[in-house]
């Protein structure tokens, strides 16, 4: 595994990124020994770095959990990062494109938790119990780190890619509706860009936490009551621009508008 020293600077390379909304080129060219288990360190220190600063962590996003997502990225496994207080905004929103790199949006269901979730032997069941609400949701994909060519060491080092994520639609019960069946349509300047359905996530949208919770064990790191996860997409990433408008439709569960600027 790379020293704390390299880990370090890396995660001081990816900073100065985020700050001058640049890239920095792969990780796997420069360190190509580098491991899975290495990136969430470098994840991790991001996180210490942003809960030192005074961030506050309200929840986790997981990423490559459909085809589609897994074919647009050439990433065949799950990762996952942290999601801070200061990066969710509500439906309607006006977003400051310039504060992102490489601008995407991916259209998902969020997981608010009423109860702790510890891995490992998460099941499918134990995710819906501890669920107390899900809620449509858009990410806001950001890259730090040269789009082409990365690895899944490179997207978790780079917390996954999650640059924001915007909450709307009406939340509802997981035994309100049938999960697997939530369908949602995407446009982009009135025009529809993409459509998908909630089974596209590992055939349940809560499949997801169940690979998360059980995930975070191994990195003696747990699901905490309150938290906000994002299960992962279930359409491919959309390019947005200054001046464009997002819309996702959610039928029955409602829809979510946000317009970068």
């Amino acid at each position: 595994m790379l020293d704390e020293t390299t880990i370090a600077a890396i995660a001081d390379d990816l900073a100065e990124a985020e700050r001058t909304r640049s890239k920095i080129g792969l990780l796997t060219a420069k360190y190509p020994d580098m491991t899975v288990e290495d990136s969430y360190a470098v994840q991790n220190e991001w996180r210490r770095r942003g809960e030192a600063a005074g961030r506050r962590l309200i929840g986790h996003k997981i990423g490559l959990t459909s085809k589609p997502m897994q074919q647009a990225t050439g990433i065949t496994e799950p990762d996952y990062g942290a999601i801070f207080a200061d990066q969710v905004y509500d439906t309607g929103s006006v977003i400051d494109h310039s504060k992102y790199s490489g601008v995407r949006i991916e259209v998902e269901l969020a997981f608010v938790l009423k109860d702790e979730l510890r891995g490992p032997d998460i099941s499918l069941i134990d995710v819906l119990r501890a669920t107390e609400y899900v809620i449509p949701a858009l990410e806001v994909l950001s890259s730090r780190i040269e789009m082409e060519g990365r690895t899944i060491v490179d997207t978790i080092s780079d917390n996954a890619a999650l640059g924001a994520m915007v909450l709307g639609g009406r939340p509802i019960a997981v035994d309100a509706v049938d999960l697997r069946w939530v369908s949602a349509l995407l446009y982009r300047n009135e025009t529809i860009e993409d459509s998908g359905v909630a089974a596209a996530v590992l055939d349940h949208p809560a499949r997801g936490i169940v690979w998360l919770a059980n995930k975070l064990a191994e990195h003696g790191d747990v699901l905490q009551a309150g938290e906000t996860v994002l299960a992962g997409s279930f359409t491919r990433p959309m390019w947005v621009h200054p001046g464009d408008t997002v819309h996702a439709d959610y039928g029955e569960l409602g829809a979510i508008t946000c317009r970068f600027e």
